[in-house]
């Protein structure tokens, strides 16, 4: 009985030391990661664009349902 535990201990310890190995990473292509490089920029700028106009909005309705005028200093500005 002690040997088939030893045994399958030995078995459970090899099992999980492949298990647990790490491959070595793929080669990357460097023209697709400066392909994924400029859409993530890009992506990062529209968003960005995007954000602006909505926080753009947001400020323009509020200031229409609360009856606030637009500053003299602010409005030379736009």
């Amino acid at each position: 009985m002690n040997i088939r535990i030893l045994i399958m201990s030995i078995a459970m310890a090899a099992t999980a030391g492949a298990v647990w190995a790490k491959l070595p990473a793929a080669p990357a292509d460097p023209a697709k990661a400066e392909a994924k490089a400029k859409a993530d920029a890009a992506a990062k700028q529209k968003d960005a664009e995007q954000l602006g106009k909505s926080q753009d909005r947001a400020v323009a309705n509020y200031r229409k349902n609360k009856g606030i005028k637009t500053p003299a200093s602010m409005a030379g500005k736009k």
